[in-house]
C-alpha cells in the first residue's frame, strides 16, 4: 500500500464524506470544507449557523440523500447541512438513544459518533463510542415548534480547542 501526503486547510482533520465528485470535510469548527477529490485542494469553505450561532464542533460526516449530515461533538445532535452553501437544513436529536442505553446500566458509554448510510436500502444508521448497539434511524417530519432555547442547549457548544503537549 502506498501513501501520499498532502496538505489542507483543515485544522484538524476531524470528519470527511463523499458525494462521489467532492469531498467534504469538518475540522471540528463550525466550517464544512469542500474538497478536490482528486487533487485535495480546497474549493469551498461554509460557516454553518444555527438562528446567528455558529455550530461548532461539526465532527463525524455522511453524506445522505443530498445532504451533509454532521454530529456536533458532545452533543446528541446531527445538523443536516445544503453542501451547496452551508445552510442548516434540520436537525436529527438523539438524546433518547443515549438515556436508554444509560437506563439500562450501560454506563461506560460516550458521545454520539457514528452514522452511516446504506444507499442501496436507503436505511441510516447511528451509533456512538463504546454504545454496545447500532440503530437503525427513521425520520419522521415534526409538525411542531420546538421551543425557543431547546436547539441551543441541545446542540450548540462553545468551539473545543486542543491545545497539543
Amino acid at each position: 500500500m502506498q501513501f501520499e501526503k498532502f496538505t489542507h486547510q483543515m485544522k484538524d482533520g476531524w470528519g470527511l464524506a463523499t458525494d462521489e465528485n467532492v469531498l467534504f470535510g469538518s475540522d471540528g469548527t463550525s466550517t464544512l470544507y469542500l474538497i478536490n477529490h482528486q487533487n485535495f485542494k480546497v474549493i469551498g469553505k461554509h460557516i454553518v449557523t444555527y438562528n446567528g450561532r455558529e455550530v461548532n464542533n461539526l465532527n463525524e460526516l455522511e453524506y445522505i440523500n443530498g445532504e451533509v449530515w454532521a454530529n456536533v461533538w458532545q452533543t446528541d445532535c446531527i445538523a443536516r447541512i445544503s453542501p451547496k452553501d452551508g445552510t442548516l437544513l434540520g436537525w436529527v436529536l438523539l438524546q433518547n438513544l443515549r438515556e436508554n442505553l444509560v437506563r439500562a446500566g450501560n454506563n461506560g458509554i460516550d458521545v454520539l459518533n457514528g452514522i452511516a448510510w446504506d444507499c442501496a436500502k436507503k436505511r441510516i444508521f447511528v451509533t456512538g463510542k463504546h454504545w454496545p448497539k447500532l440503530y437503525e434511524i427513521k425520520l419522521h417530519q415534526v409538525n411542531q415548534t420546538v421551543k425557543s432555547g431547546v436547539i441551543e442547549q441541545l446542540c450548540l457548544r462553545e468551539l473545543a480547542i486542543f491545545t497539543k503537549s
